[in-house]
């Protein structure tokens, strides 16, 4: 157990004690004016939070995925051919957060937080949001922290699956 100091302006208490709360395991985050009474001090005892299951690495995730070409040609065409995106199915959405996270890869060592990395992390987003939905799905707590994670997680679990479907062979009796 620690105890942490902090001092930050009025306005922003609120999302200081809010990214506490997601960073450490806190107690009860008391605040008083400092002595000026032109800012807030607040004081929590915390602990670090325990290290949750890591996320597969992208070269991990993604080693037999096929060409990021033809997945863009895979997500064109299936979009071509659905009526409505309510029609699309799970895999859909996966494999294009998957995709748009494998782009924003290539982006990341030149150029931080641009438009790859959003559209990544909107399309992680709303994968997640589709999983948490859904009554057949146990989304890990610690997924909303890190929604492009999740997305490795389970593009390698699908992928994994997919391959041993391949490799049944039907019963031909």
């Amino acid at each position: 157990m620690f105890e942490i100091r902090v001092i930050c302006d009025p306005t922003d208490t609120d999302h200081v004690v809010a990214a506490l709360d997601r960073t450490f395991t806190v107690g009860t985050v008391t605040v008083w004016p400092t002595r000026d009474r032109k800012q807030h001090r607040l004081y929590a005892r915390a602990e670090h939070r325990s290290e949750p299951e890591s996320w597969p690495t992208p070269e991990d995730a993604y080693a037999l995925a096929p060409s990021i070409i033809s997945e863009i040609g895979w997500t064109t065409r299936t979009v071509a051919g659905a009526d409505c995106f309510t029609e699309l199915e799970r895999e859909f959405y996966l494999r294009k957060a998957a995709l748009l996270d494998r782009i924003a890869l290539l982006d990341e060592p030149d150029e931080p937080c641009g438009d790859a990395e959003e559209n990544a992390l909107a399309a992680a987003t709303y994968l997640l949001d589709i999983d948490q939905a859904h009554p057949d799905f146990t989304v890990p707590d610690h997924a909303a922290m890190h929604p492009r994670g999740y997305v490795r997680q389970q593009y390698a679990a699908w992928h994994q699956h997919e391959q041993r479907s391949d490799h049944v062979t039907p019963d031909c009796r």
